[in-house]
């Protein structure tokens, strides 16, 4: 009886941020052993882990298939009958065949069952989440008995809105409220979980804990951050940022409900730091996660491709990162010199290949055809699309990953070659305007991030940030022969595509009327180039891709 009542007033709930991998069923169901044993030997009653584990998130359409379904149940019940040891119980996310669809459902495991699921009401369809499309909705919750105590299980949307699923499971008896999340990061993300989170801890009285997945899925970052709010707003725990971590928590039973006694306090990092380790983190899963044992990127002496060759080092150490100098005519000493010193400070493997052959050799062929025509943007691109055909070569040979290193406002306006620079696997700064790609470069130099395999120190060589831009092309080439200055481009590019202003609003910020015509023509026009880019780490709150879709085929300009 005493033993009850002790169970029944004092909870130690483990939280797992870890960093499951979409598709694998095996290996996610180890994570979560390997958590549970965790929890246990720390005397957890209690592990949460976070939304769709057992087929990582999000699983898109996997979940079409029976066969995967299936293998999901399978890892359930397989957890499930570990918990008939006695030790902690588990709340656990899943893809569910239910009677009238397929779910987005938790399980919850004690005692060598399957207590109850949970199947989620609050589909998200807009931005990066389309689960309308692969799921059904679940019927509204009620609480779960777990060792006496009366939990509520709602699941990441459903505390984001307002479709009462918190109050019904305060109305109904819940006592605490444990939400499994898949929660993607973008810059500002914690602060705004942390508003919603309150939001209903205010609306309920009830205690929250928000625990969140950890890790890259292709575009996609998940931070962690998990943490939780005690019935009276106060912070209650907050877990760490970009690290996969287990925390156990003690809870205990207060005349005004459960209230925290113990958890962890972590620092979460701001502005640059956080959106430099989300391209780390993103980085180093895509090439991890698909198999790759190392990359090469083209080192161009320019700002992008050092910040592209920093976060790949720091993501998976000097040795597996190799850069490429590819020289032409209009290449200047000084790009031969800041490659090297940025590869040299880096650590990583550095080549020099002279495209002035080959790309001699394409132009000799098309010299017929091209008689009479003036040199120009054709020529220009010969000489990029020329180093992506010996970086794609370099790849086959040795099986190595492109990196693309194109930023958010080439992309943008596409100031980009296609199957030149814009060859590659992966691009970590595809979600970062160039100014943020100079602000997150200066923060690198004075700083190691945790967990980073590169070394301290300046590895983006100060000439490299002091520097006017260039493609070098041509010669005396600066991309403001093409573009506004950056500050000025960013600024419309985000009203435009961040905010979706209309032009009036942008010119009222006091840009030129012309300019901003412009820049909204090249946006659009580029959408073409966009849709056969490589992916890259979702940064800001829209990204291209997931989050803006627009038609390739489009006359509409704001006129």
């Amino acid at each position: 009886m005493s033993e009850a009542k002790k169970i029944s007033d004092v909870l130690r709930i483990a939280v797992a941020q870890f960093n499951p991998v979409v598709g694998d069923v095996t290996g996610n169901l180890a994570k979560a052993r390997a958590a549970r044993a965790d929890a246990a030997g720390q005397g957890a009653d209690l592990l949460l882990l976070t939304e769709l584990f057992i087929s990582g998130y999000p699983p898109e359409d996997l979940v079409l298939k029976p066969a995967f379904l299936t293998a999901c149940l399978q890892a359930v019940e397989a957890l499930a009958a570990d918990t008939a040891d006695g030790g902690p119980g588990i709340i656990v996310g899943f893809p569910r065949q239910g009677e009238k669809g397929r779910h987005n459902s938790v399980a919850i495991l004690d005692g060598g069952r399957i207590l109850a699921f949970r199947d989620k009401i609050d589909l998200p369809n807009y931005g990066e989440f389309d689960e309308k499309r692969v799921f059904v909705e679940g019927e509204m919750p009620g609480p779960v008995n777990f060792r006496g105590v009366r939990i509520g299980v709602p699941i990441c949307e459903e505390i984001w809105n307002d479709l009462g699923v918190c109050e019904t499971l305060a109305e109904t008896g819940a006592e605490i409220l444990l939400v499994p999340n898949g929660s993607p990061y973008y810059r500002g993300k914690v602060d705004v979980r942390h508003q919603v989170a309150l939001r209903q801890v205010i609306e309920t009285g009830l205690p929250m804990i928000f625990a969140n997945q950890l890790g890259g899925q292709d575009e996609l970052v998940f931070d962690g951050a998990s943490f939780a709010f005690n019935g009276d707003k106060s912070l209650a725990f907050q877990m760490s940022q970009f690290e996969e971590t287990l925390s156990v928590t003690t809870w205990k039973r207060t005349v005004d409900g459960w209230r925290c006694d113990q958890g962890p306090m972590s620092r979460i990092p701001e502005k640059e730091e956080a959106d430099y380790r989300a391209c780390v983190l993103g980085f180093r899963d895509y090439v991890n996660k698909n198999g790759f044992k190392s990359v090469v990127l083209g080192l161009s002496g320019g700002i992008d491709s050092a910040i592209c060759a920093a976060i790949a080092v720091d993501a998976l150490g000097e040795e597996r990162v190799r850069t490429i100098m590819l020289p032409y005519r209009y290449t200047s000493k000084e790009s031969f010199a800041d490659a090297e010193a940025c590869a040299k400070a880096l650590g990583c493997h550095y080549d020099i290949v002279p495209i002035q052959e080959p790309v001699e050799g394409f132009l000799s062929s098309l010299s017929d055809m091209f008689e009479g025509t003036e040199s120009g943007i054709t020529e220009e691109n010969l000489q990029s699309r020329t180093r992506g055909t010996i970086l794609m070569a370099v790849s086959n040979k040795f099986g190595s990953m492109v990196v693309t290193t194109g930023n958010k406002s080439e992309m943008s306006v596409g100031y980009a070659t296609l199957y030149g620079d814009m060859n590659g696997g992966f691009n970590p700064i595809k979600d970062l305007y160039k100014m943020q790609v100079y602000a997150l470069s200066a923060w690198r130099n004075e700083n190691v991030p945790p967990g980073a395999l590169g070394p301290s120190g300046e590895v983006i060589p100060q000439n490299i940030l002091s520097k006017a831009p260039s493609a070098e092309l041509r010669p005396n080439q600066t991309d403001q022969d093409s573009l506004p200055p950056y500050p000025v481009l960013d600024d419309i590019l985000e009203c435009l595509v961040e905010k979706e202003m209309g032009v009036d609003e942008i010119v009222a910020r006091g840009h030129d009327v012309a300019t901003v015509h412009r820049v909204e023509h090249l946006l659009y026009l580029a959408e073409y180039k966009r849709r056969q880019s490589a992916p890259g780490v979702k940064i800001t709150k829209k990204n291209f891709g997931r989050d803006r879709r627009y038609p390739i085929t489009n006359r509409f300009r704001d006129r």
